[in-house]
């Protein structure tokens, strides 16, 4: 939209005759919306930057410089009450954490802007060692024998699952300028991402880049649960389902939803 006004200004002052020829082609990925199946309990504390389940463990981590932290949870597929909490590790300043995502063993955690991803027991959550990379970490997931990370832009980069090196990438081959941040790898090879800092989620094609289906995910908080909250930030699937977990930073529910056309 700014591209296209910043067109329009320089049209005028060069009194060029503006003509909807020049419009972008119709955007015809497929639309969805979520169907809401019940909600959860959330920290209210939690700037919510990473969601995992593994089989019956709610990962999450958090961020804010002197308040991040990961936590692990016992995940019940019935949520009569609290997930109750099972480890739990922080980050000290000034370290801001980001996504988290389990792979061969290791409980991965990006930080934003210190260049460094922290290898963890997944059980414990004590750090086993830290691993630098260039860039800003957003999101983490873990797609077969490779890690998927995103970094604020409209590109993926895969990462090896153990010595955290990059092994390529991806940018989208429409909606560019979207800034992927939170990650979920979903069990049928596509990766959900949400879209910084808007209530949209793409369903992405990570072989090709292909946007599959956007999401829109607005209207799950009240306008009086929205007081003192953040965006949405945090996607799940649940293992074995067609439902997923969301929720966003400071927000205090999660939803358990499908996603079904709009």
């Amino acid at each position: 939209m700014e591209r296209t006004r910043r067109w329009l200004a320089v049209a005028v002052l060069v009194g060029l005759p503006f003509s909807g020829g020049c419009a972008a082609p119709e955007d015809t990925t497929p639309r969805m919306t979520v169907q809401v199946i019940t909600t959860r309990p959330h920290d209210t504390n939690a700037f919510t930057e990473g969601l995992e389940i593994v089989g019956d463990v709610l990962y999450e981590g958090t961020g804010m410089s002197g308040e991040s932290s990961v936590g692990a949870s016992s995940f019940r597929a019935e949520p009569t009450e609290p997930n109750a909490p099972l480890a739990r590790a922080e980050l000290p300043a000034p370290y801001f954490g980001e996504g988290v995502t389990s792979a061969q063993g290791t409980l991965w955690q990006l930080t934003w802007q210190n260049h460094v991803a922290i290898a963890r027991d997944p059980i414990t959550l004590a750090e086993r060692r830290r691993v630098a990379f260039d860039g800003e970490g957003w999101g983490l997931c873990t797609r077969g024998a490779s890690l998927v990370m995103s970094n604020g832009t409209d590109t993926l980069t895969f990462r090896d699952p153990v010595s955290f090196a990059p092994t390529g990438s991806v940018t989208l081959t429409s909606h560019q300028g979207a800034r992927l941040n939170e990650l979920d790898c979903a069990e049928d090879g596509s990766v959900y991402a949400n879209d910084w800092p808007t209530e949209t989620i793409l369903r992405i094609d990570p072989e090709s880049g292909a946007v599959l289906a956007v999401i829109d995910a607005r209207g799950l908080l009240t306008p009086a649960e929205r007081q003192g909250t953040d965006v949405l930030n945090g996607i799940a699937q649940i293992p074995g389902t067609d439902r997923f977990l969301l929720t966003g930073k400071y927000w205090p529910k999660m939803f358990e939803v499908r996603f079904v056309p709009a």
